[in-house]
This record gives C-alpha cells, structure tokens and sequence, in this order.
C-alpha cells in the first residue's frame, strides 16, 4: 500500500524563512496569515489529506467513476463523503473572497494544501480544483448579479464548477468550436453542442454543476474572435435562486483513460440548454483564459506534488530492499545483502527525483506569492512587475515542472525495478495519474510555443528583462559568499545561457518562424532550469543562515541543492547546443518519408 507524509517542515521553510511571507502584513488576508496561523491550517490540513484523501487513492483508480443510464455519475466509494469534509473544512475557500463567502487569505496558502490533496489523491483534487479555476473566471469577468448567484455556494462548495472548452473536430484550436447559442428574447441564449475530455462535468459530490461554456453566437466572426462564455448550470435556478428545473445538459459516456480514474472525465451534450452570457459577446476567450492560467499553475503543481508522493515511496523502499552489496564493500554485513540506498545510480533517481521536487514547490510557492502581489499590492509597481512574472512564468511552470515532474515518477517506479511494474506497490498508478499533466490545460508544446511567441514578445520584452535584471541583482549581492558560491556560479552560468538563447531567438526567429518552433522546447526547458537554479540559491541563502549541527535540515538541504547545481544544471548546455541548430535536420524530410 503506497504511503505519503505531507511534507510540512518543507513548506513551513518555503512560506516563513525563504519568502518571509510575514513581511506583507500590510496586504489584505496577510495580517491573519501570522506563522502560527499558518502553521495550524497546514497542520489540519495535512491531517485530513493524510487520513482521508490519502487512503482513497487506490480506490479511486481501482473503482473509477460510473455512468448510469439515466446520465447521473457516481464517483468512487468514499469520495462523496470526504469531499463533504473537504468543504467544511474550507480547505477549498481559503483564498476567495470574503465578499462571497471565502476566507481571503493569501493565495500562497490555497496552494500549499492544493499540493497535499494533490499528491494525497491526483483524481480527487481535481474536482475542486476545477471548480476554483471556474470561481475565479466568474469572479473576474462576470456581472454583479451572476456574482452574487452563483459564488457563495461555489465557495462553500455546494456546488462546483467546471470549465468546458475541447469539442471532437478541436482542442487547441478554438477558433474551429462549434457549439452555438442562440439569443432568446428574455436575454438567456439555448446552447447546443458537444464537448469532451470534460474533468468532473458529472457527478454526485455536489448537487449543482456550474458550467462554464464556449459557444458561437449565431453570426458572429468566424476563428477565436467570434467565441463567447457562458453560464450553463445543471439546473437552473427558480425565482428563489435555488436549483429547480433540470437543464437539458447530460453526460453522454465517461471516457476510459490511462490513468486519473477516480475523476469523472465527461462527453457533455447540450441540447438547447439556456445559457448566461458571461461579459461581453465575442469576447469569450479573455474570460476562459482566466480560468486557464489557473488551471495551468494548478498543473504545474501536479508536476512536483506526483514527484513528492512518488519519491517518498521509492526513498522508503530504497532504504528496506536488500539486494547485492556496495561495490565499495559491505554497508550492511549481518544481513545477507546491502539496501538499495547504498548504490549509486539509486542515489542518482532519488536525489535527481529529491532536487527537483524541493525546487518546484519552490517555484509554484514563489509563484503564488507574485499572484498575491499582483493583487494586493500598495503600489502600482509592484503589481504590475508581479503580474509581469506571472504572465511569463505561468507557460514555464505548467510546462517544464510536469515534464520534469513525470521523468521524476517515472525514475521512482524504475527504483522499484519489477516491483515497481506491480500494482500492489502503487508506482503505476503515479506514473499513470501523471502522464496526464503534461498534456491538459495545454500540451508542454503549446506551453513552449506561448511562452517563445507570445510571452517574450509582450510589451517589448519588459517581463523578462526585468526578471533577467532581478537574478543578476541577487547574483551580485551574493557573490563572494563562501556557503553560496556553488550556487551563486550556477545561477550565473544558467542565466547567461539563457539570455544567449534569448537573442540567439530574437535574431533567427523572425527570419524564419519554424526556428522559433524548434527550439521552443528546448528554451522552456533551459527558463525552467534557469527558474529552478534561481529558487535553489534563494533556499540555499536562507539554510546558510539557519544551518546548526543539532537540526540537520539546513545542511540537508544545502546538499541537496548543490546536486542540483552539480548534476542536474548542465543540462543547459545541451538545450542551448539544440536550441542553436535551428529547424533545418528537423524540417527536412518530406511528411511521407515519417
């Protein structure tokens, strides 16, 4: 039976020493997130994620989800039961805001428990997960009146949300959506169409499902210009605001996946189904695209919080598996062979798995405060550097952490050599549950391709020059320090590698776009590490401060991250050598010749 810790002395590093979160007290929601509060909501957290979520993992994959033929979806044995505690616990709450119900604490905190949840059980956080994503695109772009409807029960979770855009002829192409709406006299609009890969767009957790719905108003522009958003809920509302009569929105089947089988991933028909407006009409996309972003960060998460849960189980049985002896001599000579831990190359998956994960939680939690900023802060300054980060780092994080992430799961289950392809040890089900991360919200190439074509471009550059400017700022201030020196050169050397492939695109691309396709992958990759290095000298900075023989953590923690700098960081070189070759070798055959 797979095991998992939440790891609370790791965020409490993160939250109290590395981002000094105390510091922003004059934030609004940050002058009660004191550290012991803090603390106490992680504590009760990990908790109820460790004794609830955590044991219905393996039945959620076991079980999955049930289609009925009346369309109704029951999920898994007990998952009904342990969503109802999530929500008194307001564990799904905890950064929306007070106005409707929410607890307006910062955002920093909602995803540190989103990663317990996360790692506890992939198919469970999904279903709030994705109901925060569809609160928040109402929040920023619907009306006063669709606000006060429909938000104080999405945030106390009596109902939940979903976002609905991927239709059979597209996925990544909306501008081909079919799905059409047609304006009725009362203001309302009958949506018709079909959508699939639709996570938790049917289910028995919540009584009413909040959709939030792509459509083409009849005569409206063709390609992405002309889409709009709608509101279509499950039932819709009678004069009391309360569910009445059933909305002519089904469940068609539920798909069968790879993995993710406690999550009800949906085909939802509409048929004539009476839909709200969100905003304004055609202009759908900048609604959607806020509860994309969300969900985009969110699977970054999952990236690292896979490696987590992943990594605990291999370090555990690295250490109880006995097979042959050290090549440097016996480290266990009353037993009849040496745990795994002492090789090597199963130091390598652990430690590679270990680096990774610590930087990446770093990153989403870095991230995080950014979107607090954003936000909250007092000047205008500040907000608009962090939304700045933000916007840049949103297509790095979700791209590069999960398909970092999905290497590191996929090294814990090689740990387990042939124990690992066992279900009864539980490492397939991280992989499988994984794998999916790399692809929804956006496949890692799209994330590639928005960051090179869109996100560098922006405002003439100015996010990353200024992020660019802040690294060779903490550089500087940094260097000479002994403790810090492995990490401070390999900051430096990453980020000028990175801002070599930075004009090496800026030159090449515009003469030929397919240079910028190209090399889109491998420039992610390079930002990620390049982000990754950036964290691991701002937690090394912060254990060369605290580090004391009596508590091992800080040194600890410095090894781990001179690994990363060691072993891990010269990867840059090969992804600026291939970024560099251009798309010649790689558009040269003919498409019949693949």
């Amino acid at each position: 039976m797979p095991i998992y810790e939440v790891p609370v002395r790791e965020m409490q590093f993160l939250i109290h020493d590395v981002l000094q979160t105390q510091n922003y007290s004059n934030l609004p929601g940050f002058a009660d997130a004191t550290p012991d509060f803090i603390d106490a909501v992680l504590g009760e957290a990990a908790k109820f994620n460790e004794q609830v979520v955590q044991p219905l993992n393996v039945v959620g994959d076991k079980e999955g989800c049930t289609r009925h033929d009346d369309g109704s979806v029951t999920t898994p044995t007990g998952f009904r039961e342990a969503y109802k505690q999530f929500c008194e616990q307001g564990l799904g709450s905890i950064a929306m805001d007070p106005e409707y119900g929410g607890q307006g604490l910062p955002i920093f905190l909602a995803y540190a428990t989103m990663e317990m949840t996360t790692s506890a059980n992939h198919s469970f956080g999904m279903y709030p997960g994705l109901s925060g994503g569809a609160w928040r695109a109402i929040h920023a772009a619907a009306s006063d009146e669709q606000k006060q409807t429909y938000l104080p029960k999405m945030t106390s979770g009596e109902w939940t949300g979903t976002m609905n855009l991927t239709e059979p002829q597209c996925g990544t192409d909306l501008g081909l959506i079919r799905s059409k709406a047609v304006p009725q006299e009362d203001g309302t609009y009958k949506i018709s169409g079909q959508k699939i890969w639709i996570s938790a767009g049917e289910h028995d957790m919540a009584y009413n499902i909040i959709h939030l719905v792509l459509a083409r108003i009849e005569g409206a522009p063709e390609g992405i210009k002309g889409i709009s958003l709608f509101i279509v809920p499950k039932f819709i509302l009678d004069e009391n605001g309360e569910p009445g009569e059933r909305n002519p929105v089904s469940c068609g089947g539920l798909e069968e996946k790879m993995g993710i089988h406690g999550n009800a991933t949906c085909v939802m028909n509409y048929d004539g189904a009476t839909g709200y407006i969100v905003g304004e009409e055609h202009k759908g996309m900048r609604a959607m695209f806020i509860m994309m972003n969300e969900a985009r960060l969110g699977v970054g998460l999952q990236g690292y919080a896979s490696s987590e849960v992943a990594y605990q189980n291999a370090a555990a049985f690295a250490r109880d598996r006995l097979q042959s002896r050290s090549i440097t001599g016996a480290k266990n000579p009353d037993g009849p062979a040496d745990p795994i831990i002492v090789h090597p190359d199963v130091r390598r998956m652990l430690m590679d798995t270990k680096a990774f994960t610590e930087a990446g939680r770093a990153l989403v939690f870095w991230a995080s405060l950014q979107a607090d900023l954003e936000h909250k802060a007092e000047d205008e300054a500040t907000r608009q550097k962090a939304g700045d980060y933000m916007a840049l780092l949103t297509p790095v994080i979700k791209g590069y952490l999960t398909h970092r992430g999905y290497q590191a799961t996929n090294d814990s289950l090689q740990l387990f050599g042939g124990s690992g392809f066992v279900e009864e040890w539980g490492m397939s089900q991280f992989v499988r549950d994984c794998r999916i991360s790399t692809i929804y919200e956006g496949t890692n190439g799209i994330q590639a391709l928005d960051l090179v074509g869109r996100k560098l471009m922006a405002d003439g550059g100015r996010a990353w020059q200024t992020y660019f400017a802040e690294i060779d700022q903490l550089v500087e201030d940094l260097d000479g320090k002994e403790d810090l020196q492995v990490f401070v050169d390999g900051l430096r050397d990453t980020k000028t590698k990175l801002a070599d492939a930075t004009q090496w695109m800026g030159a090449n691309a515009m003469a030929n776009f397919d240079n910028a396709g190209a090399g889109s992958f491998d420039y992610l990759c390079l930002f990620g590490l390049t982000s990754l290095a950036h964290m691991w000298l701002l937690m090394a900075k912060s254990a060369a401060e605290q580090k004391d023989e009596s508590d091992p953590f800080f040194a600890n923690k410095l090894i781990t991250g001179r690994y990363f700098v060691e072993r891990i960081l010269p990867e840059a070189d090969a992804h600026l050598a291939k970024l560099k070759t251009g798309a010649d070798s790689m558009m040269a055959l003919e498409a019949a010749a693949f």
